[in-house]
């Protein structure tokens, strides 16, 4: 199972919001690029990039912090924010991004979805963040009025080949992951999904890990590491420990 450090950019600088609510933020470094060079030195095989100013503004908005990480780490670069046309995510991939995430035109635009997929295959993975079982968008202020499972289904019919699926509720707040509603989407969807929200310690990391058969196949951990509820030389040893 992949361990995915986050690294959520806001302001230009590396955040973490709890709730996906921006007024209740937490700056944890000045430099993105800082944070990513130290989990790469801890171990980290892939870095999660949330672009948070571009899930609002429709467009990425702190691109000098991401290629900023991109010279700074050799490590795969996963991105999302504000991802919604063909045109950016060629830009992005350009740039160095491994694999880009597409959210909000997952529920409105499901055809450039298809393109993407046809055009860039496993490059493309959708974001599907829910509350309540309900998806929301731009940047989780605003319901998408579709089940996430629902979403899950026409993406993998899209030719979607990989899903991150977040808990919003649970984002941020250190609550324990929602492993049931995760492995209960990754198997009506029938694609790898990568488990996000939540996330409190090492009983996470083994639980998913359990259900990884249900086709969960990594968790994107964000404020446990940055706070020292969970160390991330930790998670990255219980995820390759027999069955990870």
């Amino acid at each position: 199972m992949i361990i995915f450090p986050a690294i959520d950019i806001r302001g230009g600088k590396c955040v973490r919001l709890t709730e996906g609510r921006f007024d209740r933020e937490t700056v944890f470094a000045d430099k993105p690029a800082d944070m990513a060079k130290r989990w790469q030195s801890e171990g980290a095989q892939f870095l999660h990039l949330v672009d948070l100013d571009g899930a609002l503004a429709g467009k990425p908005v702190n691109l000098e912090a991401i290629k900023e990480i991109l010279w700074q780490v050799d490590i795969p670069v996963q991105l999302g924010g504000g991802i919604r046309s063909l045109e950016v995510i060629e830009e992005m991939l350009a740039m160095g991004i491994s694999r880009v995430i597409l959210g909000s035109i997952a529920v409105r635009q499901p055809d450039l979805v298809k393109t993407a997929c046809e055009r860039f295959a496993e490059k493309i993975v959708v974001g599907i963040d829910a509350r309540d079982g309900i998806v929301a968008v731009d940047g989780w202020g605003v319901s998408g009025n579709v089940l996430a499972e629902e979403l899950a289904l026409q993406m993998s019919a899209a030719g979607v080949r990989r899903i991150v699926y977040t808990d919003i509720s649970r984002d941020g707040t250190l609550s324990g992951v929602n492993v049931s509603a995760t492995a209960s989407l990754a198997a009506k969807a029938g694609i790898p999904v990568i488990a996000s929200g939540g996330v409190s310690g090492l009983t996470d990391i083994t639980a998913l890990k359990k259900a990884a058969g249900a086709g969960i196949e990594g968790v994107i951990v964000g404020k446990a590491i940055y706070t020292g509820a969970l160390s991330l030389t930790e998670a990255l040893e219980a995820a390759r420990s027999e069955g990870g």
